[in-house]
């Protein structure tokens, strides 16, 4: 079988790597901004941050006790606010419950993207337990999301009156308002019109029926009034509980504290909370906050040293309290968020510690041991070790062996740094622990990165850096000397590039124009992003194989001749699949779709232990390389193996197969069909069966007739559990025409290879425009005269999906069945059962085996692209 042509259509076809990562990426690069606001705002004020020091160390612990007991509020607060929102869907849960579930996710949404947003999906197993159903959760987190954003309204609206009455509202707050208002009058539109299946709705069911069902969980999910309330009324004293904290953050700072501004500047951080994209606002809520409050009168040590006790509360505390939650149920989970919780605290030390004087004794005792520019390359290392720590944690939570080893890397930077920039001992030690534990919990970081992913990371960056060197050293070296006021040489030119690609300051490197600032700033943007690329490339994992090799594929059909068992195994070497090998008899067919493994029916095996041992193998294979093994249209004979190995099913439809020893056009039920048939024949019609080779002449005219069925019916071709038209196979297979009294084709169908023993089964049928009535009744009749003739006993007919689900029990069931009777998208599904129903087949009920319920949410997506060449 010619495998070159497909893999080059496969290949030519794929999805370009930035636009199926252009999400990620961008997320990536916008937290990168955020921390750097924190980083260039810390670095502006720091000699204010020297000044913040011993205003901190003078805070009145008679009022740091009551911030933190007014924390233990907050957290009770948050718990409550859980209750109740569950409660408003009649739901019961206790405030322990609430509480955990807050700590878990406040503290997760430190790592995810859109963070507090996005943790609202997890930890939901605890509650599932007590009874109340998926459906009840998600919404339920929705309305405590949504009430959370709502209360700062309610909070907002008086704040700014009294604050426009005193002037002290610039435009920028009142563009925060509006935005944040404007978000919560979109979330109002959108679950009103979900709830009187309105625009929104109207447009999921016709873009995503899938979740139309789920949506109907959310309609009929009745909203207590009640409950809402609490909700909403927690939320609020919530809201007020954090303008308090910055009230008594003033009051332990010794300073005069004011209602308005402590308002004012929480209402505006938390408006940066709500759009920070990751790391819970980190940086841009510290600078957004002291820029209100030094708007207020406050100067800018009194306004850092404020934020700084503020989030101490609000962030740190409950942080804390978050990983501490994890302890409470000892597992695997833990071993993965305890270190990298210590690697985003150690990223934010490093950082802090650079920014901030050293101690001027440990400096002057280093400088007697060490060159001075040793200690400032320290700082520069340590530096950028503290960056990327803070990303670096995020990766960890994934098991990234890639990410562990960067970790240490940087741990240990960290370490020597530390003590090479001021012998800041305390700073080493805290790296010298986090190192430990690193190296304590190496077992669960054993995900592979995708090797070719890391060689373009490289390259890029390399080529990348090469052009900024080019760039900026022609740049310095012909920059008029006004900018800069200096004449730069080349080695200076070199020297001044590469410093600004790391971003390393040299004071001696002032820019004297806005032109030369620009210069400047784009060779740093360029050294950020190359970076951070290879960064993310070097800590992206998933590893897939761009198509198996020959000596793979040969063993792969020679397995598939002893232990073949399916009419699907023809396609278990389809050029778009990979192949798994386990030991010298089992195999795996599958296709990488992001970080899921889809794999085709069962292993090819030649008995159950194999099979269970070769599912074991590639589970543990998948587990290694990120990927998440999904097994398509697995047949109800396996089911028990699957469950063994505690797995979970769903149902996806029924396969037809027809006896053919007992098929006959005979009687009443068949008398439409035969008329039907009698019709085509009576106009001239016949068919022929093709022996391989077919000739070139009889492939043009096939090709015609599929090209033509393609774009009539709007389709495009399709793979995976199915062929597609491919010149070199089918000039090499059984094909059954239907020719008209000029030899033209309007018909054909090709038979392929079935594994299961005495049955058949056929690939492509396709017909052309002017195809008369019943043309593939006559073609189907055809094919059965043809394999009895040939000795076979049954005939597979092919999957009908969503048909045979009489009774549904589970929620995706219920939502399968939804979909299948009412939506009129999948109306084609009925129309195809309907039709094979006709020759009276026997049906077999297919699954689809997966690990985790979370995967349904993107298993639609999933089997979508698999799909496609």
């Amino acid at each position: 079988m010619p495998y070159t042509k497909p893999f080059k259509l496969f290949k030519d076809r794929s999805i370009p790597f930035l636009r199926e990562n252009l999400k990620l990426i961008s997320q990536f690069i916008l937290t990168l901004f955020f921390i750097g606001i924190g980083i260039w705002f810390i670095k502006n004020e720091r000699a204010e941050i020297s000044q913040v020091k011993d205003v901190m160390s003078a805070a009145s612990i008679e009022w740091i006790i009551p911030g933190i007991i007014l924390t233990v509020v907050y957290l009770l607060l948050q718990g409550m606010m859980y209750m109740a929102s569950f409660k408003a869907v009649g739901s019961e849960i206790p405030l322990r419950v609430g509480l955990i579930l807050f700590l878990k996710r406040n503290f997760i949404s430190v790592f995810l993207p859109a963070g507090g947003i996005s943790s609202l999906a997890f930890f939901t197993g605890d509650i599932e337990e007590r009874g109340v159903n998926k459906s009840q959760i998600h919404f339920a987190s929705s309305i405590y999301g949504f009430v959370g954003i709502l209360s700062v309204i309610l909070v907002a609206l008086p704040v700014f009156v009294i604050a426009f009455l005193n002037n002290t509202v610039g435009a920028g707050e009142w563009f925060a308002l509006a935005s944040i208002i404007g978000l919560v009058s979109l979330l109002a539109y959108v679950y009103r019109s979900i709830k009187s299946r309105g625009f929104i709705y109207r447009s999921v069911q016709k873009y995503f029926p899938n979740a139309t069902f789920f949506l109907d969980g959310l309609i009929n999910n009745k909203l207590e009034s009640k409950g809402f309330m609490l909700t909403v009324l927690y939320s609020s004293i919530i809201e007020v509980v954090g303008i308090a904290h910055i009230y008594i953050a003033m009051l332990a700072l010794n300073l005069n504290p004011s209602l308005l501004t402590s308002s004012m500047a929480y209402i505006i951080s938390v408006i940066f909370l709500i759009i920070s994209p990751f790391l819970r606002g980190l940086g841009a809520i510290e600078v957004s906050m002291a820029f209100v409050i030094t708007r207020f009168g406050f100067s800018e040590v009194e306004a850092i040293a404020v934020t700084f006790l503020y989030r101490f509360f609000e962030f740190w505390l409950p942080m804390i309290a978050g990983a501490f939650s994890f302890l409470l149920k000892i597992n695997k989970l833990l071993m993965r968020v305890l270190p990298a919780f210590l690697l985003f605290v150690l990223g934010l030390i490093n950082i802090i510690s650079v920014l901030t004087p050293s101690i001027a004794v440990r400096v002057q005792f280093l400088k007697g041991i060490i060159a001075p520019e040793v200690i400032s390359v320290s700082n520069y290392f340590v530096l950028a070790a503290g960056l990327f720590l803070l990303i670096t944690a995020a990766f960890m939570l994934k098991g990234l062996r890639s990410a562990w080893y960067l970790a240490l890397t940087l741990s240990l930077i960290s370490f020597i740094g530390n003590l090479a920039k001021a012998v800041d001992y305390e700073e080493s030690t805290i790296a010298l622990v986090v190192t430990v534990i690193l190296f304590v919990s190496r077992k669960e970081y054993y995900v592979r990165i995708n090797p070719r992913l890391r060689n373009i990371g490289i390259q890029t960056t390399l080529l990348s850096m090469g052009a900024v060197i080019i760039y900026g050293t022609l740049g310095f070296y012909l920059l008029d000397k006004r900018h800069f006021n200096v004449d730069f040489s080349l080695i200076q030119s070199i020297r001044y590039t590469l410093e600004n690609y790391f971003l390393i300051v040299d004071d001696n490197l002032v820019a004297q124009s806005k032109f030369g600032r620009n210069f400047l700033y784009s060779i740093n943007i360029s050294g950020v992003l190359s970076i951070a690329f290879l960064l993310y490339t070097l800590i992206r994992p998933y590893v897939s194989k761009e198509e198996p090799s020959k000596e793979e594929l040969d063993k792969a059909e020679n397995l598939l001749e002893k232990h073949g068992h399916s009419a699907l195994d023809y396609f278990k070497t389809y050029f778009d699949k990979l192949i798994f090998h386990s030991g010298d008899e089992s195999f795996i067919s599958y296709r990488v779709i992001g970080n899921y493994a889809v794999v085709l029916e069962d292993p090819v095996a030649p008995d159950h232990e194999s099979m269970k041992q070769c599912i074991k193998a590639f589970d543990q294979y998948g587990y290694e390389n990120g990927l998440k093994p999904i097994y398509y249209r697995v047949s109800e004979q396996s089911m028990l193996l699957y469950k063994e190995l505690g797995k979970k099913a769903l149902f996806l439809g029924q396969e037809g197969v027809v006896d053919l020893d007992n098929f006959s056009l005979a009687g009443g039920t068949k008398k439409s069909m035969r008329n039907a048939l009698k019709k085509v024949s009576d106009k001239g019609f016949k068919a022929t069966v093709h022996t391989p080779p077919l000739k070139d002449g009889l492939l043009q005219k096939l090709k015609a007739v599929s090209d033509e069925w393609l774009q009539d019916t709007n389709r495009s071709e399709i793979i995976f559990s199915q062929g597609m038209f491919i010149w070199e196979e089918i000039k090499n297979q059984v094909v059954i025409t239907v020719e008209n009294e000029e030899e033209k084709v309007v018909a054909f169908l090709n038979i392929i290879p079935d594994f299961v023993k005495g049955e058949a089964t056929y690939d492509l049928m396709r017909k052309s425009s002017d195809a008369p009535n019943g043309i593939m009744d006559f073609i189907l009749i055809e094919l059965f005269n043809y394999l009895k003739s040939n000795g076979d006993h049954a005939i597979n007919l092919g999957f009908a999906p969503l048909a045979g689900l009489d009774e549904a029990k589970t929620f995706p069931e219920k939502s399968m069945k939804f979909a299948y009777e009412r939506i009129r998208t999948f109306s084609h599904y009925k129309g195809l059962r309907e039709y094979k129903d006709k020759f009276e087949p026997t049906w077999f009920n297919k699954y689809l085996i997966y690990d985790n319920d979370y995967d349904l949410f993107q298993i639609p997506s999933i089997l979508n692209k698999v799909i496609k060449p």
